[in-house]
């Protein structure tokens, strides 16, 4: 169990937030030290000038997503004056769990995944990604036409126990944080409500659910949208049957101590913005439909931790 998980706990077997915070940061220290043991690539001390991005793993493997966001990389690395390594993280909870050790210094980063790395190690959103103009997206939950789902109802009523629902990983915004409050709004428990539930990767969700392995399952319109458009599923077998309130797109997140340093910040901040201008000359910044990013900061994602505050996966502070 890690000091996440911890946070899904019921109520009466929840620690102090203090020892919460202290358990996040051993265990993320732990992982270093892990990583460091199986990579002495990744435990090398890093320069002074040289700056660690993580992203999550949005493309379907690793080789993938390190080709689709390391122009972006290289293009920051320019405008900064600064080297810049890209590392994809492939959970959320680990990209959080970087950033409040240090071993991270920038990130790209789902709201949850974020709302998590703030609270714990006080990282701080300075800007939002823009998806076909907007900065906001929806979370879904889909199914396939064999299933006998026909709405969002059905997963509420007592057929429910007959079907395999998928979330995402627990650092997710629309795999997890946001259909887990769906069913606590209606007063229902996913584990004891349906048949089977897992955890397991966007692309595996629609995947699974397209070919009958997974009943039904949480997902986000921009990774369905693109799962169709690469061939990856047929639309005709991801049938939405619920669809969120619009929530703020994923953060460009700096470290808690980069944060301070508010010439740095400024300086990211102007080169974020340049994206949506440089895009028509340079179409591969940015992945597909992706048209730069906003000024944000940790007021545009209230709604994610009001979620989470709801259901008691993070304490007040």
């Amino acid at each position: 169990m890690n000091a996440l998980d911890t946070l899904n706990m019921p109520s009466n077997f929840r620690t102090p937030v203090t020892v919460l915070k202290a358990l996040f940061i051993a265990l993320a220290l732990a992982m270093v030290l892990f990583w460091g043991f199986v990579s002495p690539a990744v435990s090398q001390a890093k320069s002074a000038d040289r700056l660690i991005l993580g992203v999550g793993l949005y493309q379907p493997d690793r080789e993938k997503n390190d080709a689709t966001y390391r122009p972006l990389a290289d293009y920051l690395s320019k405008a900064l004056g600064r080297e810049i390594e890209l590392r994809t993280v492939d959970s959320w909870e680990g990209l959080a769990k970087s950033l409040a050790t240090g071993q991270t210094d920038l990130a790209l980063m789902g709201p949850w995944g974020y709302v998590l790395a703030n609270h714990f190690s006080d990282a701080q959103a300075v800007a939002t990604i823009q998806y076909q103009g907007r900065p906001e997206y929806f979370a879904l939950m889909v199914t396939n036409p064999d299933s006998g789902i026909t709405s969002a109802q059905d997963l509420l009523s007592e057929k429910a126990n007959a079907w395999t629902f998928a979330f995402g990983d627990k650092g997710s915004t629309s795999g997890y944080l946001i259909p887990f409050y769906f069913f606590y709004q209606n007063n229902i428990d996913p584990e004891r409500h349906f048949k089977r539930v897992l955890y397991t990767k966007h692309q595996a969700i629609e995947t699974q659910v397209a070919t009958g392995q997974i009943d039904a399952g949480a997902d986000y319109n921009r990774n369905r949208n693109a799962m169709i458009e690469l061939g990856l599923i047929d639309a005709k077998r991801s049938v939405v049957i619920w669809e969120s309130d619009p929530l703020p797109n994923d953060a460009f997140v700096v470290s808690q101590s980069l944060f301070n340093d508010k010439a740095f910040v400024q300086r990211l901040q102007d080169a974020l913005l340049s994206i949506e201008l440089e895009l028509k000359t340079s179409p591969k910044l940015l992945p597909t439909h992706y048209t730069g990013f906003v000024k944000s900061d940790n007021t545009f994602y209230k709604p994610i931790r009001d979620a989470g505050l709801a259901l008691g996966k993070l304490a007040p502070k």
